[in-house]
Parts: C-alpha cells; sequence; structure tokens
C-alpha cells in the first residue's frame, strides 16, 4: 500500500486517520441505504410501448413514440412503460417526466442517433462544473420526481461515432465557458449548443427527486455516462457500463444528496467514479455539497481511476462511505484531488475493503494541486477521512 501526497501539503488542511472499529460511522451509511429502499415506487399501471406506433426495427425513428408514451403515462398518474425485445432508434433525446418507469426487456436495445443537430434544443446541465445550456444529454430530466430505467436491456450511445471526437476540438468553446463561471455571467446568457462542440452527456438528470437506474447496460457514451445533478435520492444499482472513450466517467454525482451506488460493474475510458459538486465560484453561488452517498459491492475496471473524489468540489463534499470494492487495475485506487482554486472541502469519507491487482500511481492518494490555475487562494479543507484498507 502506497500513499502519495502533494508537497503543498503544508497550505492545506488535511487530517486523516486509520480506524480499527469505526462502525458507528457504518451505521449512518446503513440508514441512507434503508432511507433510498423506502423511495421510488410506481402506479400499478402498464403501457405497452408498441401501442405508440413503434417500428423497432433500428432505423424507423422512435422519439416521437417514447415522447407520447411517456407524456401519456405521466399525465395519468404515473406507471411503468414497457419496451419489449428490438432495436429502437432514437433520433434525439429521451426526456423523462415525473413518475414514469421504463423498463427495458431483455433484447432491447435503444440505439441513439449521431446526429447533433437532434440534441437540440440547448437544455441546462453543468459541463465540467460549470453551468451552462448545451447540447440535452441523451436521456435527460429537469425537475421531475419518481423516474426509472430498469430491466436487462441494452443503451447505445455511438459515441464513439461522433461526439467523442470533440474531445479534440472543445478547447475554445471551454475556455469561454469557464471564463463565463469566473465572472458570474448570468447562467441564461452562455448558450451554446449548435456550433459549438461541448459534448453531452449521458444519463443526466437535473433536479429532480427519487431517481433509480437498475440492471441496463450502457454502451459507448459520448462523455460522462451517469451523471445527476442537483438531484435527491438516487439509487445506481447492478448497472453495467462499457464505454472507453475520453472522458467516460463511469457515474459522477454532482451536488447530489443521498445517493447508493451497488452492485455495478463498470469499464471506463476515465474514472470508474467522480464525485463532484461544481467548479469555483460558479459552485460557491449554487452552495449545493454531495453528500450521504454510499458506493458498495462494486467492479471497476476503469483506464484511469477506481473512486476519485474531485476535483470540482466547490461545493464540498462529505458523508461518503465506500466499501467491498473491486479494482483489477488503475492508476489511482482511491483519489482525492482538488487545487488552490475550488476551495470547498472533503469531509467525512469513510473507506475498507479495497482490493486492487495493480495500480500503476498509488492505491490512496492526496492530490491538492490538481491541474490547478493557481489565479486564487481559496485552500479545500480535509477533515475526518476514515481509511481502513
Amino acid at each position: 500500500m502506497r500513499y502519495q501526497i502533494n508537497s503543498l501539503f503544508a497550505i492545506f488542511y488535511l487530517m486523516f486517520s486509520f480506524a480499527i472499529n469505526s462502525q458507528n460511522c457504518w451505521d449512518k451509511a446503513d440508514e441512507i441505504v434503508n432511507s433510498l429502499n423506502a423511495v421510488n415506487s410506481f402506479r400499478d399501471k402498464e403501457y405497452l410501448i408498441s401501442d405508440f406506433g413503434v417500428k423497432a426495427d433500428g432505423i424507423s425513428p422512435c422519439k416521437k413514440a417514447f415522447e407520447n408514451a411517456i407524456t401519456t403515462c405521466s399525465d395519468n398518474g404515473g406507471g411503468t412503460i414497457i419496451v419489449a425485445a428490438g432495436n429502437y432508434y432514437m433520433n434525439g433525446p429521451l426526456v423523462l417526466k415525473s413518475n414514469v418507469h421504463i423498463k427495458l426487456e431483455e433484447g432491447a436495445i435503444l440505439n441513439f442517433s449521431t446526429n447533433e443537430n437532434d440534441y437540440l434544443p440547448a437544455v441546462l446541465t453543468r459541463w465540467e462544473g460549470t453551468e451552462v445550456y448545451n447540447f440535452s444529454p441523451l436521456i435527460y430530466a429537469y425537475q421531475v420526481i419518481n423516474i426509472a430505467i430498469t430491466g436487462k436491456g441494452t443503451i447505445n450511445g455511438n459515441g464513439s461515432k461522433h461526439f467523442a471526437k470533440w474531445k479534440k476540438t472543445q478547447s475554445q468553446d471551454k475556455k469561454i465557458l469557464r471564463e463565463m463561471g469566473k465572472k458570474n455571467v448570468p447562467v441564461y446568457k452562455r448558450v451554446f449548443g449548435k456550433e459549438h462542440k461541448l459534448r453531452p452527456g449521458f444519463f443526466e438528470p437535473f433536479g429532480c427527486k427519487n431517481v433509480r437506474l437498475e440492471d441496463i447496460t450502457i454502451l459507448d457514451s459520448p462523455f460522462w455516462v451517469i451523471h445527476p445533478i442537483f438531484c435527491n435520492n438516487v439509487i445506481i444499482r447492478g448497472v453495467k457500463v462499457k464505454s472507453n472513450n475520453p472522458n467516460n466517467d463511469g457515474a459522477d454525482p454532482k451536488s447530489c444528496t443521498n445517493v447508493l451506488i451497488e452492485d455495478c460493474n463498470f469499464e471506463t475510458g476515465d474514472d470508474a467514479i467522480a464525485i463532484k459538486s461544481g467548479r469555483d465560484n460558479d459552485a460557491w453561488r449554487v452552495g449545493q455539497p454531495s453528500e450521504n452517498i454510499v458506493i458498495r459491492n462494486c467492479l471497476f475496471s476503469s483506464k484511469i481511476n477506481g473512486v476519485c473524489i474531485g476535483s470540482e468540489i466547490s461545493g464540498g463534499v462529505r458523508n461518503v462511505f465506500i466499501e467491498n470494492i473491486k479494482i483489477p487495475k488503475s492508476s489511482n485506487a482511491i483519489y482525492f484531488k482538488s487545487n488552490l482554486d475550488r476551495g470547498g472541502y472533503i469531509e467525512n469519507i469513510f473507506v475498507r475493503n479495497i482490493k486492487t491487482d495493480k495500480v500503476t500511481s498509488s492505491f490512496i492518494r492526496f492530490e491538492p494541486n490538481y491541474k490547478g490555475e493557481r489565479s486564487a487562494f481559496h485552500p479545500t479543507k480535509f477533515k475526518n477521512l476514515i481509511l481502513k484498507i
């Protein structure tokens, strides 16, 4: 086991300890899980997607049929939309509404379009920690309650065919957006999308309550894969991700409260998990941390890191419980990262029973100068990190 701490350690408030018996801390994790399991139920009413004129031939556009099914289901009090085996060509985003559960049966495949114009008009999201109007995520929800996608089906983002390639051309747009965040440009003026090159995410509920992903398989994401933003009560259970494009983090809960990630198998092109809460003063403006997060019983095969906290943690991260994780190979297994532009805090982090075969950098790493621009002096507070490996 190797611990690496950057030389800027002295300017950070870093306190960590190794506990022989921290069971009282883990009781909090059980409380979080029990509270989550008590939510996210649906009306006992089923709708068949086949009744809405859909053709599951992999060619015929299916977006309109799904929109009609979701609206009908939601407007009538909610229920479950059954998607039978077949290849559904999604010529634009799947936008969820309150009290809608989509069940993808085994053999059902949602294949998303690679035409960027299909993901307009732009919608409100966060892009690498800064709020922006951008191309719609492939699956999106805005300020709705009680949504779920479950089942043994597959969702293919086809990101490698188009959007993922924008990584090489995004630098100018990224620079402009970050400058807008620094200058507190009103969010409604931060309109990108058409003629810009900021990649859309895969699954992004924004400001939602009671969100569940369970048992589905996700392939080939354009950008971050599972990316809940400002959400409360999120369950990600039994999900398989196989997506090796740039910045393909498996799950990035951002400024979310009460999150469970369990029994998942992520094979990703970037970090398996990255817990975040926004970038610099754009996140201070909102002031919403990521908190009460349980990650357990997972297999993470990432090209970069296993579980990260940071680097966009300006809103703070607290009360995180990580246990029983297998990481066959990674750069860093458990990685805490920030810099002097971020501020915020990382506190009450509990880790136990992490197994890895090979790490190329560090088993546990603290990085207080992660890609820092050094334009400010806002040290992050690290407090109460209990690590029992």
